[in-house]
């Protein structure tokens, strides 16, 4: 077992990185004076993952919605239900499935170790029959129905398959009634073997607890796995958009809109670009910023309207959101400010101001122990190095962002979605 300890030369902070005999990559982030723990077991294993092959072998084509599924089904065990433990040790406990991932959490200011403990336990003892699948199959089935009800799900959605032709991350993260319909034990035993061996995995821990807890915990239960290559299989993504509108009527009191500037997803950012694009999405589309007061002024959007960087394996893109009377209207404006940007150049008191900005909301995040276990489980999977964030952000400039602005926001390869 190694245990490395990474330190921050611009912070002070450190935490430990430890490859755990049992292949499981383990995080550890000590917060002297904090009387919480926050813990994270996650697997790189997504709603995307819908077509892999393991060492090399033949190909395996598992039903949309499966990722999601097996979440849901981790959490019933022979002996009980994991939510019922949890509740034993006052943890708060929870888990998600992203495009990308599943994780599993909890947070706890007491018996640490015991809420750790039946973390590790569940998710290392998958029980899946045919009547437990079948019961879940009508609870997702009403779940997948209530997110098709979701304006807010739907706008974005309807985005997704605007921008994407073939990447399977425009579709629903659930999958469809008809898609679950197909799930088997047997197909959930193949997706856990294959995904949720330790190798594939990470657990992050920030608060209170300590690198020996942790580690005890982690070597009397932790079941060694042998390692696998698994390779995902994407159909191949042309860099044009679909279509670049898209709208559908459900009850909003104001309509909502979502933007997307599809991007070059072909590999994952580097920290540096990462930054370059913070900075850069704060100097553009921040409330300090020209574009903001404009739409502002003209009430075309409210304190709804916001920005976020969409990225994960095979897709990236920058996405803005907001509500608004005119989605037309601010989706026209914005195209125009980005292209007069373009045309006269970026701004360097804009620049400086959001270095500042974005360098201080990091720093700040380095007090969230959420944030921190967060984001050295997204760090872990993306390969980048968890403390470079910060640094990269300090050490940014002018040019780095001139540089990123001019790879992406391509207004010709963008499209709006609008729930009326």
């Amino acid at each position: 077992m190694e245990v490395k300890e990474i330190k921050s030369p611009l912070t002070g902070d450190s935490y430990y990185k430890i490859k755990h005999k049992s292949g499981l990559n383990i995080y550890v982030y000590e917060k002297e004076g904090y009387n919480s723990t926050y813990a994270i077991f996650g697997t790189k294993f997504g709603s995307i993952n819908n077509c892999f092959s393991v060492d090399g072998g033949e190909k395996i084509k598992v039903p949309d919605g499966i990722a999601h599924y097996l979440e849901h089904k981790l959490f019933e065990s022979e002996d009980g239900d994991a939510f019922a433990k949890y509740a034993l040790t006052g943890a708060n406990a929870n888990a998600y499935t992203s495009f990308d991932k599943t994780c599993y959490l909890f947070s706890a200011s007491q018996k640490f170790k015991e809420s750790l403990e039946i973390l590790i336990d569940f998710v290392q003892s998958p029980y899946f029959t045919d009547e437990t699948v079948a019961k879940e199959q009508g609870i997702i089935g009403q779940e997948i129905k209530m997110y098709d009800d979701s304006p807010e799900w739907r706008v974005l959605f309807n985005l997704l398959e605007c921008l994407y032709h073939n990447h399977p991350v425009k579709i629903d993260i659930a999958g469809t009634v008809e898609t679950i319909a197909e799930i088997t034990p047997k197909k959930l035993y193949d997706c856990y073997n294959t995904f949720y061996n330790l190798n594939n995995m990470a657990l992050c821990v920030c608060g209170k607890a300590k690198l020996n807890e942790v580690l005890e915990v982690a070597d009397r239960l932790l079941k060694p796995s042998k390692d696998v290559e698994i390779t995902n299989y994407f159909e191949d993504e042309p860099r044009e958009i679909v279509a670049n509108f898209k709208e559908q009527n459900l009850p909003v009191a104001v309509p909502l809109f979502e933007i997307g500037f599809k991007g070059d997803g072909t590999k994952l950012i580097t920290s540096k670009q990462e930054a370059a694009t913070d900075v850069l999405l704060g100097m553009l589309f921040s409330q300090s910023g020209e574009l903001y007061r404009e739409l502002q002024d003209k009430e075309l959007i409210n304190q709804s309207f916001g920005y976020e960087v969409f990225e994960g394996m095979g897709f990236y893109s920058v996405l803005l959101s907001g509500e608004s009377h005119n989605p037309e209207r601010v989706y026209e404006i914005i195209k125009n400010y980005i292209n007069k940007v373009r045309d006269e150049g970026l701004s360097v008191d804009d620049y400086q101001e959001n270095k500042r900005a974005v360098y201080g909301s990091a720093i700040r995040a380095m007090n969230s122990t959420d944030s921190i276990a967060n984001n050295l489980m997204e760090c872990h999977f993306t390969g980048r190095e968890f403390f470079n964030y910060a640094d990269e952000v300090y050490n940014l400039k002018f040019e780095d962002v001139q540089s990123r602005f001019n790879e992406i926001l391509d207004c010709s390869n963008s499209a709006l979605s609008v729930i009326r």
